[in-house]
C-alpha cells in the first residue's frame, strides 16, 4: 500500500482531494474549505449501534468520526463536528491504534465517517494498522461528493462504500449543500464505487463483508427529487443495490434559515418515497 499512500498524499498540498480542488497548501498549515491540515483530525470513535443492521451485527460498527467536511450542508446533523470543528489533531500511529482498539472491542468493521478530505492520513494509518494485525473491512462512509481520480486510488483498500446520495437537483445542491455540481459528481462517484466493490455481500450472520450501500435522506418538500434519485439507482446501479431510504431528517444547524425545510418530513411524504422505492424493486435496508 506504500506507493498508493504516497500517491494519495500528492493530492493534499495543493489540495485536489475533492471536487472543489481548492488548492490549499495543507502541508504548510493553509486551510481550505474543509479547514483541516495534512494531519488526522478526529472528533470521536467507538462501537456504533445506530448504523444499518448489516454493519452493526452483534458487536457494533467501529466508527471513527473525522472533523471537518468537504460539503456545506445547512441541515447537517453532525454540524458540531463538520462545521464547528469539534475534534483534535492526533498522530498517524494514534489513528492506527484506534482502529486496532475497535477491532479488539469486537466491532465488525472500521467505519470511516466523513473521510473524503482526510484520505491520505486515514490510509497511511490503515496501512500501519494492517501491519499490526488489523483484519476488519474498511467502510468508506461519505457524502458522495468525491474525486473520481482519488476514488480510483482506493480500489482494493476499501471493502464497503457507503455514500449518501443526497439529490439530483442542482438547485438543491447549490442552496443546501454549497456544491452546485453535486448531482454530476455523485453519479460518477457511485458508478466507480460500484465498479470496485459490486453489490453488497453479507456473511452467514448477515454482516456486511463487501459491496455498496447507498443512503438517501428524504427531505421536506423534495419527494419528487427523492424519487428521481431512487430511479437513477435502479436504472444505473441495479435493483440489487442495498439502499437505505431514511426518514430521520430534522432541521439541524442552519436549516431554519430556509423555511421550506424547517420541519420534519410528514409520514405521507416518507410513505410516498418509500412506496416508490418498493415499486422499483430496490433491495431496501430493514
Amino acid at each position: 500500500m506504500e506507493g498508493t499512500v504516497e500517491k494519495l498524499y500528492s493530492f493534499i498540498s495543493p489540495c485536489r482531494l475533492c471536487p472543489r480542488e481548492c488548492l490549499s497548501k495543507r502541508s504548510e498549515g493553509e486551510l481550505g474549505f474543509c479547514r483541516v491540515t495534512d494531519e488526522p483530525m478526529v472528533s470521536s470513535f467507538g462501537p456504533h449501534f445506530g448504523e444499518e443492521p448489516v454493519l452493526v451485527g452483534y458487536g457494533g460498527s467501529g466508527t471513527i468520526f473525522f472533523t471537518g467536511c468537504n460539503l456545506g450542508c445547512v441541515f447537517c446533523q453532525n454540524y458540531q463536528i463538520s462545521h464547528l470543528m469539534e475534534g483534535e489533531y492526533i498522530s498517524l500511529s494514534d489513528l492506527a491504534d484506534i482502529m486496532l482498539h475497535l477491532q479488539e472491542r469486537g466491532c465488525h468493521n472500521i467505519n470511516l465517517v466523513t473521510p473524503t478530505h482526510q484520505v491520505p492520513q486515514i490510509f497511511a494509518a490503515v496501512d500501519e494498522a494492517r501491519g499490526k494485525g488489523l483484519k476488519l473491512p474498511i467502510v468508506y462512509n461519505c457524502g458522495g461528493y468525491e474525486s473520481l481520480e482519488v476514488l480510483r486510488e482506493l480500489e482494493g483498500l476499501v471493502q464497503i462504500y457507503m455514500p449518501d446520495f443526497k439529490t439530483l437537483s442542482r438547485e438543491f445542491a447549490a442552496k443546501y449543500l454549497k456544491a452546485p455540481d453535486y448531482p454530476e459528481v455523485v453519479k460518477e462517484a457511485l458508478l466507480e464505487m460500484h465498479r470496485q466493490v459490486g453489490d453488497l455481500e453479507v456473511n452467514e450472520f448477515g454482516i456486511a463483508k463487501k459491496g455498496l450501500i447507498v443512503r438517501h435522506l428524504v427531505m421536506p418538500n423534495w419527494a419528487e427529487d427523492s424519487k428521481a434519485v431512487l430511479k437513477w439507482i435502479a436504472e444505473n446501479l441495479g435493483r440489487n443495490t442495498y439502499t437505505n431510504v431514511m426518514d430521520q431528517y430534522y432541521p439541524y444547524y442552519k436549516a431554519c434559515d430556509y423555511p421550506e425545510i424547517c420541519r420534519r418530513i410528514t409520514p405521507e411524504e416518507f410513505e410516498e418515497v418509500y412506496s416508490f422505492a418498493k415499486r422499483l424493486g430496490l433491495r431496501l435496508a430493514v
